[in-house]
C-alpha cells in the first residue's frame, strides 16, 4: 500500500500540509500520527502517515484478486467512495462460494481486509464488501422481517427473539423500529450469539 509520510511540529499543521500536497480532502484519506520525542536540543517531531482511499481501494482489489484466485474463483470488482465509506462489489463465476452460508465467507473476507489495511495504516477503514447485490437484498429482507415481527409483537404483546446477527445487521433492525410507538428493540447475548429481542411497549 502506498503510504506517504509528512513531518512537522503540530498534527493539524502537518495534516493540512499532507492534504494540500496530495490534493485531497480529509474525507478522502486514512491516516495515523506518531510523535517522536526530541533530545535535549531537539524539539518533538510529529509524523503523519497518510494513504488515500483511492490507493487503499487499489490495494484491496489486488489483495482480494490474489485471495479469490487461490479459492479457484475468477472475480471482477466495482468500487465507489461515499461519505468516507469504501464499497467494493465483487462479481464471480460462483457467488455462492464468495457469500458462504448466511454470508459467513463474505463477513470473513471483510474482517480480513479491514485487518490487512490496519496493518499498513494503523486505522480501520469504513468498508463494505458485497457480492453483486447480496447485502442490499439482505438489508431489504431484514427491514421487511423487522416490520412484520413488530406488527406481531404489537398485536400479541409477546416479545420475539431474532436469530444471531452481526452488529451491522442488528443496526438495520434497530434503525427500522427506532420510531415505532408500539415496540422497542434490545440487543442481548455475547458475540457471536448476540441478537435482538423485539418487545412491546407498555400502554
Amino acid at each position: 500500500m502506498q503510504v506517504e509520510v509528512f513531518e512537522g511540529k503540530e498534527e493539524k499543521e502537518v495534516l493540512e500540509l499532507a492534504l494540500e500536497s496530495l490534493g485531497v480532502e480529509e474525507s478522502e484519506i486514512l491516516y495515523y500520527t506518531e510523535k517522536e520525542k526530541g533530545g535535549l536540543l531537539k524539539k518533538e517531531v510529529v509524523k503523519v502517515y497518510v494513504a488515500t482511499l483511492e490507493n487503499i481501494i487499489k490495494f484491496i482489489k489486488e489483495y482480494l484478486e490474489d485471495l479469490t484466485k487461490s479459492m479457484g474463483l475468477n472475480v471482477t470488482f466495482e468500487s465507489k467512495i461515499r461519505d468516507s465509506q469504501i464499497t467494493i462489489k465483487m462479481y464471480s463465476d460462483n457467488n455462492k462460494i464468495l457469500i458462504g452460508k448466511n454470508g459467513q465467507t463474505l463477513k470473513a473476507l471483510t474482517t480480513v481486509v479491514k485487518q490487512v489495511v490496519y496493518n499498513n495504516i494503523k486505522t480501520y477503514p469504513y468498508i463494505v464488501l458485497d457480492v453483486e447485490d447480496y447485502k442490499e437484498k439482505r438489508i431489504k429482507y431484514l427491514e421487511r422481517l423487522a416490520k412484520n415481527l413488530a406488527k406481531e409483537v404489537a398485536e400479541t404483546k409477546n416479545p420475539v427473539e431474532l436469530e444471531n446477527m452481526n452488529s451491522y445487521e442488528r443496526r438495520v433492525i434497530h434503525n427500522v423500529l427506532t420510531d415505532n410507538n408500539k415496540v422497542y428493540t434490545e440487543s442481548i447475548g455475547e458475540e457471536p450469539e448476540r441478537h435482538i429481542v423485539i418487545k412491546p411497549k407498555e400502554d
